[in-house]
């Protein structure tokens, strides 16, 4: 998905329909964020991708754990403000942590979790296991795929690219204020 500059204005909302039709087409929430943000940024390479895998459905699709897309999502933004392995000594790298901590918290303000089933009760009016064929029927014809974890996975996809263009803009500001 390249877009032009001039329609960047227009980013989120492209990311967030990307993010959601790939969850309602190939399913696993991390991956189907990073996958619109690699689109819009080209800043997730296909490692970072593959270890996403295990991370969907609150780990393993155990979901007792964070929420997949949520997870998918702060791997994004550290793809690009995470502290690098030369600089694993050097620092805490905090913008990152904050990037991390706004995204969690406008998560958690939008689904009162940040755990797979407890977003899943708020969505569904309760979760399912995954793991369980039938309740994962239950899921799927309840809108698991079609409408629910789509938005799910659409708004975080949206919220890192707004994220992504505040924190990209005021550093190239910041940067080009100090060489004046």
């Amino acid at each position: 998905m390249d877009v032009p500059a001039q329609n960047t204005k227009h980013l989120p909302r492209q990311v967030y329909i990307r993010a959601f039709e790939y969850e309602q087409k190939y399913g696993n929430c991390p991956q189907c964020v990073l996958a619109a943000i690699q689109d819009a940024f080209e800043i997730v390479d296909n490692k970072v991708f593959m270890a996403a895998h295990g991370l969907a459905g609150g780990v393993g699709l155990a979901t007792d754990g964070t929420c997949g897309a949520l997870a998918g999502g702060v791997m994004a933004l550290c793809c690009r403000y995470g502290r690098a392995r030369e600089n694993f000594g050097k620092g805490r790298y905090l913008v990152s942590y904050e990037l991390a901590k706004r995204l969690h918290d406008r998560f958690v303000q939008e689904y009162g979790s940040c755990i797979c089933r407890e977003v899943q009760n708020r969505l569904f009016g309760r979760s399912f296991d995954l793991w369980d064929r039938k309740e994962y029927d239950d899921f799927e014809k309840a809108g698991g795929h079609t409408s629910k974890c789509p938005g799910v996975v659409g708004n975080v996809a949206m919220w890192v690219a707004e994220m992504l263009e505040v924190e990209d803009n005021t550093r190239r500001s910041t940067s080009s204020e100090s060489m004046t």
